[in-house]
């Protein structure tokens, strides 16, 4: 049956194909995981390579230190399930200690409020399960544009320019994202070496690059130095937790 849509024209077309489909909030990550795809690797394995080129992109929405809940439909296992890479507060993050600051309410922004990293150990587990590529292939388009840099999109710019007072209190922030001094316009090269190599430690190391060792070690130091409550044992004892997912039918169909 063909269906015939009443109103041809659209500035959102109907994504249609034969052979898969991958999107994303930015374009480049589209394409990296539509290439990964392409070199044959499964769904998953294009995932987690657009993920990581994303945290490359689009740093002011995501990126390795922070957390994310996965839902996929496995069908080798042929069921849905859910991986919760949610971070879990600090040890040392409690009521009491926010009461010592003089605290009545946790901050929004800044170190202290920040949980462990959840996302990173998500995807390596997911990537480990149910991909089919090597870790290095994976992480590789993601290195590529940390190092050679990507033309910064209005969205990007504008977000960077509002947000340029507080990049600028942040002396590591300020070193990546405010290079010579201010944010860039759109249309600028934007290029993150200190990511790429990063990422390169993480593609020979695996989880172990990011937990632990040098990637977890100026972790740490940046809390120390900021007032943060994480400490090595956050880092090393952290795992990602499957969880059932909450289902229910409608007209025939499990939502």
């Amino acid at each position: 049956m063909k269906l015939i849509n009443p109103n041809p024209f659209t500035t959102r077309p109907e994504i249609v194909g034969t052979f898969g489909v991958v999107t994303s909030t930015h374009w480049i990550a589209t394409a990296v995981g539509m290439g990964i795809l392409e070199r044959g690797g499964n769904a998953f394995d294009a995932a987690v390579a657009t993920a990581f080129t994303l945290q490359v992109c689009e740093p002011h929405l995501c990126g390795p230190g922070g957390d994310v809940p996965l839902i996929f439909h496995a069908v080798k296992k042929g069921k849905t399930e859910v991986m919760c890479g949610q971070g879990v507060m600090p040890q040392l993050a409690t009521i009491a200690h926010f009461r010592k600051l003089g605290l009545d309410l946790i901050p929004g922004t800044g170190l202290l409020p920040a949980a462990v990293p959840g996302t990173f150990d998500a995807y390596m587990l997911m990537l480990r399960d149910y991909g089919t590529m090597k870790l290095a292939d994976v992480l590789a388009p993601a290195i590529f544009y940390a190092d050679d840099g990507f033309p910064v999109s209005e969205v990007v710019a504008r977000y960077w320019s509002e947000g340029a007072r507080k990049l600028a209190a942040d002396p590591n922030a300020a070193k990546v994202f405010l290079p010579n001094g201010h944010p860039l316009k759109e249309g600028e090269v934007f290029r993150n070496p200190e990511l790429a190599n990063t990422m390169r430690l993480i593609a020979e190391k695996g989880p172990a690059g990011f937990y632990e060792g040098k990637t977890a070690e100026a972790i740490l130091s940046v809390m120390k130095a900021q007032g943060g409550t994480m400490t090595a044992a956050d880092l090393a004892e952290y795992q990602p937790e499957w969880v059932e997912p909450i289902s229910t039918t409608y007209r025939g169909w499990t939502v």
